[in-house]
Parts: C-alpha cells; sequence; structure tokens
C-alpha cells in the first residue's frame, strides 16, 4: 500500500568520513514540499540534496553533485519505499573522501531509504466524493453504515423533506456501500459520485 509520513523523522549516517544527514516529511503539494527543503537545509553544509513525490508530480536536485548521483536515487529511494506526499532532504559535510560516482548515488540513496524505512507511515486511502439523502428517520442508521465503510460525512443539508450529505468515501468500500444504500432506499436511489453525476441521488 502506497503510504505518506506521519510526521517528519531525521536519520543520520557517516559513509568515508563525509557526515550525510537526511529529513524527510509529508508533503502535499510542490509549495509544501519546496518551504520543507528550504528549512532544513544548511548553507554551511557541502550540500543539501533533495527530492520530492507528490502523485505524478516530482522534482529532484544534485545542488552540485556530479549530475544523477544524489537528486535522482533519492527519488528512486522515495518510489522504492512505496510513499508517496513525501520530500527528502539530504544534506552532506565532505570529510575529505571522494566517494565517485556509484558512491556517491549509494551514499544519498541508502541514506534517504534508511530515513524513510525508520519514519511513522500513513497509508494513502483512495477517496471519492459523493453524495447521499434520506429521511430524518433513516439518518442514524445511515450514519452508522457510513462510518462502518470508513466514509467521512463533510457537509449535511437540512431541508423539509429530510438531510442531504456529502461524504468522502473510500474507494475500495464504494461499491459494497453503494449497493448497501441501493437496498436502504428501497430502490429508489444510490450514491451519486463525481464518477456518476448522473446517477439519482434523491430520497
Amino acid at each position: 500500500m502506497t503510504s505518506t509520513l506521519a510526521a517528519p523523522h531525521t536519520y543520520r549516517e557517516t559513509i568515508k568520513k563525509s557526515v550525510f544527514l537526511a529529513h524527510a516529511g509529508p508533503a502535499t503539494d510542490a509549495e509544501t514540499a519546496m518551504a520543507f527543503i528550504a528549512a532544513h537545509g544548511d548553507p554551511g553544509a557541502t550540500h543539501n540534496c533533495w527530492a520530492y513525490r507528490i502523485g505524478a508530480a516530482y522534482r529532484f536536485s544534485d545542488d552540485g553533485e556530479p549530475g544523477g548521483t544524489a537528486g535522482r536515487p533519492m527519488l528512486q529511494a522515495i518510489d522504492s519505499q512505496d510513499c508517496d506526499r513525501v520530500v527528502v532532504v539530504v544534506t552532506r559535510w565532505y570529510g575529505g573522501i571522494n566517494l565517485g560516482t556509484g558512491g556517491l548515488a549509494r551514499a544519498y540513496g541508502g541514506t534517504a531509504a534508511n530515513c524513510l524505512r525508520l519514519a511513522p507511515r500513513v497509508e494513502i486511502i483512495d477517496v471519492v466524493s459523493a453524495t447521499c439523502a434520506c429521511s430524518y428517520t433513516d439518518l442514524q442508521h445511515l450514519k452508522a453504515r457510513l462510518a462502518q465503510a470508513g466514509a467521512t460525512i463533510t457537509r449535511e443539508d437540512f431541508d423539509a423533506n429530510g438531510v442531504s450529505l456529502a461524504l468522502l468515501v473510500p474507494r475500495h468500500t464504494l461499491d459494497a456501500l453503494n449497493a448497501w444504500f441501493v437496498n436502504f432506499s428501497r430502490g429508489q436511489a444510490s450514491l451519486r459520485t463525481d464518477d456518476d453525476s448522473d446517477a439519482p441521488a434523491g430520497r
């Protein structure tokens, strides 16, 4: 399962007298990632290399190291750990011994991978926006079933006929929840989702 970080994490390693310090954190968008990079880089260090992955969007920087020896191995570490919405900064203080291109790639990629491996994680759950409606007498029963399915109610609208609910539903429970709701409404309605804007949401 794809996951992101529950909280920032730090990992430090010394490789042939060079110190590599990794900071990893969650990032919901590019602006958050760049702010994390700016906050955790050390201007006094030899290099501050970084990478982030947010869905299909990604960026990385070698920050003066030979091309392909830092940022890309760090991005590969993110992907190999099955992480998303994650940013990693690896700061290096040069210790006087050259590592070579292969050694640099292993050092940066390995430090990033170890940081992510040890960091607390949370599973990323793909959710679908949906709406449904019911009478006042059925509301508590409906809410109990929504909670069992892991759905979150984001809005409740009340009128003379009953209640309309806006939901976030885990995609993997959507079909089963919709089947239950069709039966619950005695075939009069189904969940209405962004993927199925023509489906009736009626009571």
